[in-house]
């Protein structure tokens, strides 16, 4: 899978083939383009290393800011000032655009520091980057961990240079720009430098060591050198009085002449900085190549952990899915800035409203060391901060995500509770228990729903899933307590069986009200049963209705309005909508299911810059097509796997240290716009499995499931008592069961 990842995928505007058939209904309102970036990362590390060209939403590209249709240009071609440490991962808008420690090959005087220069012969692999800019000088970054490696391949001149700009923060777009607070810069001895830098409150420090023992070393400010200065110190620093500073070697460069550039990283310190870089390259002059090497080993093993026969092309999109599934969130155990105890902490989980639907699921499947790793840094960060995190980034402050989500971590947890895996469980019941009676939790505990409507069905949901680890420490009295509470999903649904009016966050009512809730029967009973259920997803999906034209480039106020009238599903686009497609499965159509779901897969992702239908937000979207791919859905927190026909002849899956093999009879290589495949019949280990899902239990258990393929719909997973389990029908949670409610439940 190594070998097939393209990491240029997503850097560009949507460029996909024409819609057709039901995705030629689907209507994208966000952006349309991944807004990933091909820069050096490891498997969910602390540093990430790329061009920089002050772009949004990386610093890596061509576009400016927006939120809607196609992105406009800030550049008209690939360019660089230099490269940068730190960067979002397919997000949008997300107001933290790092970019922190720029370093520059330069030819020119200091005063030319900024310019951009064009970008040649541009190559990527998981965990390296490499480029030419303009002035002849080869570049390439790897990263380990916790640290950066730069290599850098003069041409002959009398005055080459390696320019650190200790100062930059963020992208040139209007309001993207990060401003230090305070900072120091020491120049240690020949070739070694020390300094720390405050950003948006995170302390952000660096050891440094550049390989140049012949050229000189010098501090500069203002683009001012300062021969013989050893140190610059600043206590405070304000947007009014920054200026520029850094430190530079330069010197004679013969043809060919390399010159290698080591950083280390932490937010406790320059002394721990320089731990990090000897952890991760050894102590002394260590080698470009084999911190290259070991990374990609390092991935290889990571993107190993699926494997799939199929196309070159198909294989090349799943791999890199994969590889954007595993950037982030960047854990960084022992760097805690705000709390001086060790253990694990975390950041950059920017969109916790995404990807625990999807990436949190493939993160607890294939690496459930690192998946309890992470729930541990949430729970720290809980303890010390008094609220689980719905987005958390390398800034202090409170969380600044309230808007978009409730009680997201608590799926995550339940998730690794059901997997049994290990974590203090008591420990953590407090903090669930606690984190839902704060903020948009009182009005749900007062009123019985919160606005954002949607934050009722998080809060509902946030009980059942607490009450799922309640019950496994045999506390009884919280799972009495909770199990009314988590019915109280229903006061979201008016009497059509759709969320009430609100105002809601990317979407409108429609996006949101096919969510995978924790008593699908319930809610299908709302709609109107089983056919009036599938009659609205239908409606929602686009059966029978004529194709759409997608948002340009400045879309205008009334096409946007004209489009969120259809009320349709907005494609993989916008992640609220993940789920949907699956939600035919709880009323018996898992033929329905299979159609939505071929269309996206292979008509919505493709290869190239432009390969993906809308943000990645942090492998939210990759990972959604990884699950899709194989066949299999995780319905998150409730440790349930829907079955679906893969698009792979067969595949295989590592479950922490078991494999899960996925096998096909009757299989037909699927084509754009081609027949749907439908699932006849599914055995598990040689037994025949006529329900339509599996538990978590069973996923993780590995073994060998094989689904068989035909050209027409089946009975397979139609049956009421072959469907997902549902609360009020006696699903895997027999303590959590309650009667269906006729109607929404009268609000006090």
């Amino acid at each position: 899978m190594f070998e097939h990842v393209d990491p240029f995928i997503g850097t560009e505007a949507t460029d996909l083939p024409t819609q057709t058939g039901l995705a030629a209904t689907w209507w994208p309102p966000k952006p349309l383009v991944g807004n990933t970036h091909p820069g050096a990362t490891h498997p969910l590390g602390m540093v990430s290393a790329c061009a920089y060209s002050g772009a949004y939403p990386t610093g890596y590209g061509r576009y400016d800011l927006g939120t809607e249709g196609l992105p406009t240009a800030l550049h008209d071609r690939q360019v660089a000032s230099g490269f940068t440490h730190f960067q979002q991962s397919g997000t949008g808008a997300i107001r933290k655009y790092y970019n922190y420690v720029r370093v520059t090959p330069m030819l020119r005087p200091l005063d030319d520091l900024g310019a951009l220069y064009d970008l040649t012969d541009e190559r990527a692999e998981p965990g390296w980057y490499a480029a030419t800019l303009s002035n002849g000088v080869r570049c390439e970054v790897t990263v380990g961990p916790k640290s950066a490696v730069h290599r850098y391949t003069f041409p002959r001149h009398h005055d080459a240079r390696v320019v650190l700009d200790f100062s930059l923060g963020g992208l040139g777009i209007p309001y993207g720009r990060t401003v230090p607070l305070r900072a120091f810069l020491h120049s240690v001895a020949p070739g070694v430098a020390q300094g720390e830098v405050v950003m948006e409150g995170a302390p952000l420090a660096v050891h440094v060591e550049c390989d140049t023992p012949a050229w000189r070393q010098m501090l500069w400010y203002d683009r001012r050198l300062m021969p013989g200065g050893t140190r610059l110190d600043f206590d405070h620093i304000r947007p009014t009085t920054l200026r520029p500073f850094g430190l530079m070697w330069a010197g004679p460069s013969e043809p060919g002449q390399v010159v290698e550039l080591r950083i280390g990283f932490s937010l406790r310190g320059a002394e721990q900085a320089r731990r990090n870089l000897e952890a991760d390259c050894g102590p002394g002059p260590s080698s470009f190549a084999s911190r290259r090497a070991t990374t990609a080993d390092t991935w290889r093993e990571h993107l190993g952990k699926v494997a799939v026969e199929g196309p070159e092309d198909r294989t090349t999109v799943l791999s890199t899915a994969l590889y954007h599934s595993l950037i982030k969130p960047c854990l960084a155990v022992d760097e805690s800035p705000f709390w001086p105890t060790p253990g694990p902490f975390a950041y950059d989980i920017s969109t916790m409203w995404d990807i625990y639907r999807t990436q949190l699921p493939l993160l607890t499947t294939l690496l459930p060391d690192r998946a309890v790793e992470l729930g541990e840094a949430l729970l720290h960060i809980c303890e010390e901060e008094g609220n689980f995190p719905i987005g958390y980034r390398m800034a202090r402050g409170a969380d600044r995500f309230s808007r978009q989500a409730s009680a997201l971590a608590h799926t995550f947890l339940a998730d690794l509770a059901g997997l049994d895996l290990h974590l203090d469980w008591e420990w953590a019941l407090v903090h669930l228990h606690n984190d839902l009676r704060r903020a948009y939790g009182e009005d749900f505990l007062l009123r019985g729903r919160a606005e954002p409507i949607t934050h009722t069905l998080d809060l509902a949901f946030g009980y059942w899933c607490t009450a799922r680890i309640a019950e496994r420490l045999g506390d009884l009295t919280l799972l009495d307590q909770f199990e009314p509470l988590a019915a109280q999903w229903v006061n979201a649904f008016d009497s059509t069986g759709l969320l009430r009016e609100s105002t809601f966050y990317e979407g409108g009512a429609w996006n949101y009200s096919f969510r995978l809730l924790h008593d699908m029967a319930a809610r299908i009973t709302l709609s109107g049963g089983d056919e009036a259920f599938v009659a609205q997803l239908d409606e929602f999906f686009g059966f029978g209705a004529p194709p759409v034209t997608w948002p340009g480039e400045h879309p205008s106020a009334q096409e946007m309005a004209d489009g969120y009238a259809l009320h349709r599903f907005e494609g993989l686009n916008n992640e609220p909508d993940m789920e949907a497609p699956w939600a035919y499965m709880y009323a018996g159509r898992p033929d329905r299911t299979a159609e939505v779901v071929h269309a996206i897969v292979h008509q919505q992702f493709g290869t190239g810059r432009g390969g993906l239908p809308g943000n990645d937000d942090s492998g939210a979207l990759s990972s959604w097509y990884v699950w899709a791919s194989l066949g299999l859905f995780p319905v998150a927190g409730q440790s349930l796997w829907l079955l679906n026909a893969p698009s792979w002849r067969q595949a295989r899956i590592a479950v922490g240290d078991r494999e899960l093999s996925v096998e096909t009879e009757g299989f037909v290589e699927p084509e754009p716009g081609g027949p749907v495949q439908y699932v006849q019949a599914v055995r598990l280990d040689g037994q025949p499995l006529e329900r339509s899902w599996l538990s978590g239990t069973e996923l993780h258990r590995g073994g060998r499931l094989v689904v068989e393929l035909g050209p027409a719909p089946s009975a397979w997973g139609t049956d009421p008592a072959h469907r997902p389990p549902s609360q009020s029908t006696g699903g895997p949670f027999p303590h959590l069961v309650a009667a269906p409610p006729a109607a929404p439940a009268p609000l006090r």
